[in-house]
């Protein structure tokens, strides 16, 4: 028996909107869940790794790129398997035509966290899942809050879900009501 196509959800938002931690809440919801960190894609690179930055260097965009690229192809390959995927990065409403050229017929399910600029700061400031000084966050989640308008992302048909007064189990349950 071939299994049902999954959907792919994916969570854009600034640094400390909470996009990790509601990808892995909201796979809970599913019976197979699989996650794509960007992040952890780009992590991977040993040696000549660009970091992000504001300016948006060449390097760093082709990295972004390149790992972009691999996610859409696994969450695609997951999704043909029956995997509900969510796909996390800091993404502009253009960057999901990039990754939509692989998933042609699937259940697409773009979201923009929006929890506010005081909350990103007090979230980036008490997390542990990064292996670097999150201090270094601090000038790119202020300078991306001004790129990244909720209001974009809206008129380009994205899910925005205002989450900085709710817990991470009522961002997930607003997502699976919204969808």
């Amino acid at each position: 028996m071939t299994p049902q196509v999954g959907s792919i959800w994916v969570i854009s938002g600034g640094p400390g909107a909470g996009k990790t931690t509601v990808s892995r809440a909201l796979l809970q919801h599913f019976p197979l869940g699989l996650h794509l960190p960007i992040d952890d894609l780009r992590d991977f690179v040993v040696s000549g790794h660009a970091p992000p930055r504001l300016d948006h260097p060449p390097e760093a965009a082709r990295q972004f790129h390149l790992a972009r690229t691999s996610a859409a192809q696994t969450a695609r390959l997951y999704a043909e398997a029956g995997f509900t995927v969510a796909v996390d990065d800091v993404l502009w409403p253009a960057d999901l035509n990039v990754l939509q050229r692989h998933w042609s017929g699937l259940d697409v399910r773009p979201v923009f966290l929006a929890p506010g600029l005081e909350v990103a700061h007090a979230r980036n400031a008490t997390r542990t899942n990064k292996t670097y000084d999150t201090g270094t966050l601090v000038p790119l989640i202020d300078g991306l809050a001004r790129q990244m308008p909720a209001q974009g992302y809206r008129e380009a048909g994205w899910t925005v879900v205002e989450s900085g007064a709710l817990t991470v189990e009522e961002t997930v349950k607003a997502l699976v009501h919204l969808f």
